[in-house]
């Protein structure tokens, strides 16, 4: 029998997040955005005396601020509603209509930072000081004189303004090919019954005890890429390009420097971490040695790295029982966090379910002034219930920063973002082993906690080490072929995994299918925020309030300062090379204690 995904509206309303409280009217919506649109031909008339006076600066601020709040919230929802099905026409040119307007604005409002750049900085600050409800735009005009060298003219930039809607067209495309039309093959299961295989149920099929299954999951999976692999090429290609170009016309040293100027990131953080993680490759080595034998095979393919090296007994975690089981393990966190947890569970925060169209995968998304909304694709897994807890911190973190920040700081930066999320991962997966009276469940989480570190601290680094050759590649004139990139990955897969582990002809494909490549330079956030949340859950467990109290107003600060700085006021500091050195020792004791366990 073929177990077929639900369609949509199969899908209970008690499972979907209550998106309708963004639109209760769509025809808001359309108004939305003819009233952004409205508004930035009113902003319009500010260019050529924008800084005429700090009381001509702050009423162009202010109604900046409204504008892109207004349609921020129309492309949010437009987006996440396009995300429940992504085979959607009406939400498709939704989402196109968003995105072509916002092009619009952007050309419209493009004047703003260059005539604000042609101003001298201490006439600036000089408003700033006299002008007290200018007070709050500080460290945003800080931020952007610090890239003053990196600001074009007028002219210019609205250009590239207008050419937004096209150099992002890359990342939708492959949003596209990868959710709506690549299609695998089915498999049969652990149960003998026929299955359709999806990103949703990927890994659970990748941690099946049954290696036919992993077998067959991975070459149904990597077969389908496999088949796509030079339009793939070609589309990552073109986002490489455009990173490098974009990069060089605003006169960034590479297409790295660019990315990482906007939170003030020094490319050491990022070269730290590829050469710590490269030096302690060993301890990767040790632990996949010890998987091979674990699992008594004669060759360790990539389709056992991820099954469990501890079998359990079959076991479904009801979302419900996820629910209670985050709530304990938060409690560290204070009263007040755990209340707004329980408001995201009660007024539907939560898109639970896989359904026919869903994007794959979790995220936590929202506007300003929305809920901070979760989409999941839950499975009853131990592992959805990290996935959970891992949601729910960006989300509580979106919940501390809205009530605490203005519009202009609203956001975070991705550095600091994965802190939270991982904060959460970490207390929960502390909660789980101190109390576990079972050895055997006891030997499973402490393997479960590896793979964590594997799988973010590792994985992500090896991305990391990927994306920073590929842009080299293209900045030093070589070109991003499929034969290329497969040829390349597979070298960068060898080195991590070790001699444990066997060639593989379907690994090399691997590159077609992370999503995360599509925003250059993002990956190795997930690295240093693994490091970073591994001394601030140590911390807050050890310290009690003091370290809780730290953290909760790290939470609130949003993107109110740079990423480093902030991340100062929780008790860390990622601009030296401690937490990641910390974090590798604890990855070696952890490796180190399940030997001995086992």
């Amino acid at each position: 029998m073929d177990k077929k995904l639900k369609t949509r509206s199969d899908i209970s309303q008690l499972h979907k997040w209550d998106i309708e409280a963004m639109y209760p009217d769509e025809a808001k919506w359309d108004a939305d955005i003819k009233m952004g649109l409205t508004k930035a031909e009113s902003f319009a008339t500010f260019s050529g005396t924008l800084t005429k006076d700090s009381q001509r600066l702050f009423a162009a601020l202010t109604l900046r601020d409204e504008i892109w709040q207004m349609l921020e919230r129309a492309f949010v929802y437009g987006r996440m509603r396009r995300d429940e099905d992504n085979t959607s026409e009406k939400y498709q040119a939704m989402v196109d209509r968003i995105s072509t307007d916002l092009a619009k604005v952007s050309s419209m409002m493009s004047f703003f930072t260059p005539e604000l750049l042609e101003t001298p900085e201490e006439v600036i600050q000089g408003f700033l000081t006299e002008n007290n409800d200018l007070a709050i735009y500080q460290h945003m005009m800080d931020t952007i004189f610090r890239e003053k060298a990196h600001v074009l003219t007028q002219a210019e930039e609205n250009i590239l303004a207008q050419m937004s809607e096209i150099t992002g067209s890359t990342g939708e495309i492959f949003t596209m090919l990868n959710n709506a039309d690549l299609k695998f093959s089915s498999i049969i299961d652990e149960d003998g019954q026929q299955v359709e295989l999806t990103h949703g149920n990927y890994i659970t099929f990748m941690e099946s005890h049954d290696r036919s299954v992993r077998k067959s999951a991975f070459e149904s999976m990597y077969q389908s890429y496999e088949s796509l692999s030079n339009t793939l090429a070609t589309t990552y290609s073109f986002n490489t390009k455009t990173d490098v170009v974009s990069a060089r016309i605003r006169a960034y040293s590479s297409s790295r420097a660019a990315a990482l100027s906007g939170d003030n990131i020094p490319e050491m953080v990022y070269d730290n971490l590829v050469t710590a993680v490269n030096n302690n490759l060993p301890a990767l080595h040790k632990y996949m040695n010890l998987r091979k034998k674990m699992l008594g095979v004669d060759q360790l393919q990539m389709h056992d790295v991820y099954v469990p090296l501890v079998k359990l007994p079959k076991r479904d975690i009801s979302f419900r029982e996820a629910v209670e089981i985050m709530l304990t393990s938060l409690a560290p966190l204070g009263e007040p966090y755990l209340e707004g947890v329980k408001t995201g569970i009660s007024q539907g925060w939560i898109d639970i379910y896989e359904n026919q169209g869903k994007t794959s995968g979790a995220y936590s998304f929202g506007s300003y002034d929305s809920k901070p909304y979760i989409l999941l694709n839950y499975t009853d897994t131990l592992k959805d219930v990290f996935t959970l807890v891992h949601e729910m911190g960006h989300s509580m973190h979106s919940y501390f920063t809205r009530a605490s920040q203005p519009f202009v700081y609203g956001g975070h930066s991705i550095f600091t973002a994965e802190v939270a999320s991982t904060v959460n991962e970490n207390l929960l997966m502390k909660d789980l082993l101190q109390k576990e009276t079972d050895p055997i469940m006891k030997q499973y989480l402490l393997n479960m906690h590896i793979e964590s570190f594997r799988t973010t601290l590792f994985r992500q680094t090896m991305f990391a080490e990927f994306e920073a050759l590929t842009h080299k590649t293209v900045e030093e004139g070589g070109s991003l072929t499929a034969q290329w990139l497969c040829q390349e990955y597979k070298k960068l897969n060898q080195k991590y995994f070790g001699p444990a582990l066997a060639n593989d002809a379907y690994i090399q494909y691997e590159w077609a299918r992370i999503p995360h490549f599509y925003r250059a330079f993002y990956v190795y956030k997930y690295a240093t925020g693994y490091t970073a949340a591994a001394a601030l859950s140590d911390g807050i467990l050890k310290d009690g309030a003091t370290a809780k109290d730290r953290y909760i107003d790290f939470l609130k600060t949003g993107e109110s300062n740079d990423p480093i700085e902030l991340l100062k006021i929780a008790g860390v500091d990622m601009g030296s090379t401690k937490p990641v050195e910390s974090a590798m020792e604890v990855f070696k004791n952890l490796v180190d204690e399940f030997e001995r366990l086992v």
